[in-house]
């Protein structure tokens, strides 16, 4: 705790004549015979005098209570025998407290006790800091970045958060005032380390964590900005490590799928039936076996719940079949790979495709399909080969479509039509 007036007051036993303003802090000690001594002050000090060239009280007091002078101390049995009146009335009127220091009471001792009060304070603030750092690196290594940010809210009872590179929570702890316009701002500006402001009665700080993201605080009392700047560090190497780590499980990852293309056994794939998914949209990966290849998130999985283009069913071994599939898919900006015009053409086993794709047509769509098709796709004559009105030909190619659910305009289904009823 810093030392303040009325407590110097009673250690050195000096007589205190206005007691106004005696809980102000003295950061310093300074004495002086000059009759305006405020261009050497910085404010926060008790100013000691003889009063050699005080001249007149009111401005010499009005000076120093606008220089921030917290204290006057005023010496006596040398020039002067007592404190003057007039200097006690000046004192009193502009709430400045006046000291009587006397002649037994050298200057010097008062220097001392204040230096050893600041000394003092140095050394808890120096020890408070360093216990905070040993407390956040146990956090750090413990419990991660989540843990540096529990125990930074803890050190300086308020709130704390780590923000992404957007902006976007990551982890909060305690409440903090919406900072979007500050993220804009320090983003903007690409110099900056940090900000502090004003927040009501709350001091808010944020410190930019590189191109990892942005730490920020805030609470109702002085933030300690070395406490700060420790967490501040800690979560920069955090985050740092952690994207390291994550690198290198891309890797893996990659490794592991590229091992698959070339037929090597690998564990973790799905049993059975499944598909290979490329994701769309920077969708998140699902739970399971994903890898990060050539820019793109593939999935192996019976099904995803994300925006995704997929292969037709493989299983293991038919992995690099599923994945052109699949690219294939995404071009073509279709969901599945059975949707991709002309798809069947590719199909390993023509006649399980034929099944799948003639399942919903009964003998007579068949039938119908077929002729029209051997007709180049002209209603007309194949009524005639049919023997039925060309309406209804066209009504039944138009059954066909919404069982296929595909027109039959596309060149691509055609030829996967004539392949199956041909196979």
């Amino acid at each position: 705790m810093a030392l303040t007036v009325g407590a110097l007051a009673r250690e050195v036993g000096l007589t205190v004549h206005v007691d106004a303003g005696l809980d102000r802090d003295v950061a310093w000690v300074h004495s002086t015979e000059l009759a305006d001594p405020t261009p050497f002050l910085e404010g926060g000090e008790l100013l000691l005098t003889t009063g050699i060239a005080l001249g007149p009280p009111d401005g010499y007091v009005r000076r120093l209570v606008a220089a921030g002078v917290v204290g006057l101390g005023f010496g006596t049995g040398l020039s002067h025998e007592r404190v003057p009146d007039g200097l006690t009335r000046a004192a009193r009127e502009a709430g400045l407290a006046l000291l009587e220091v006397p002649k037994a009471t050298p200057f010097i001792a008062i220097t001392k006790a204040v230096s050893r009060a600041v000394a003092a304070d140095e050394y808890a603030a120096l020890a408070s800091t360093s216990e905070a750092q040993r407390a956040l690196t146990r956090a750090a290594v413990g419990e991660g970045p989540l843990g540096v940010v529990r125990r930074l809210a803890r050190l300086i009872d308020g709130g704390a958060a780590l923000l992404d590179p957007h902006g976007s929570p990551v982890h909060v702890v305690g409440s903090l005032p919406d900072l979007a316009d500050h993220v804009r701002r320090l983003a903007a500006s690409g110099g900056p380390a940090g900000a502090a402001w004003q927040e009501g009665e709350r001091q808010v700080a944020m410190q930019v964590l590189g191109r990892l993201g942005y730490l920020a605080v805030a609470a109702d009392r002085a933030l300690d900005a070395g406490v700060v700047n420790v967490a501040a560090s800690l979560l920069t190497v955090a985050l740092a490590r952690s994207d390291e780590v994550e690198r290198v499980w891309r890797d893996l990852r990659e490794a592991r799928f590229r091992l698959l293309l070339a037929g090597a056994p690998v564990d973790g794939v799905p049993e059975g039936e499944f598909r290979v998914f490329v994701l769309r949209g920077g969708a998140e990966p699902p739970p399971g076996f994903w890898a990060e290849v050539d820019g793109r998130v593939v999935v192996l999985a019976r099904e995803v719940d994300v925006p995704a283009a997929a292969s037709s069913p493989v299983d293991v071994r038919s992995v690099a079949r599923g994945y052109r599939e699949a690219l294939r898919a995404f071009e073509e900006g279709v969901a599945t790979f059975e949707e991709v015009a002309g798809a069947g053409l590719l199909a390993p086993d023509a006649a399980e495709f034929a099944a799948v794709l003639l399942a919903p047509l009964d003998d007579v769509l068949r039938e119908t399909v077929r002729v029209w098709l051997s007709c180049h796709g002209q209603a007309d004559p194949a009524a005639a080969r049919l023997g039925v009105h060309r309406h209804t030909v066209r009504n039944r190619l138009g059954r066909v479509e919404e069982l296929l659910g595909r027109s039959l305009e596309s060149a691509g289904l055609r030829a996967e039509l004539w392949l199956a009823l041909h196979a």
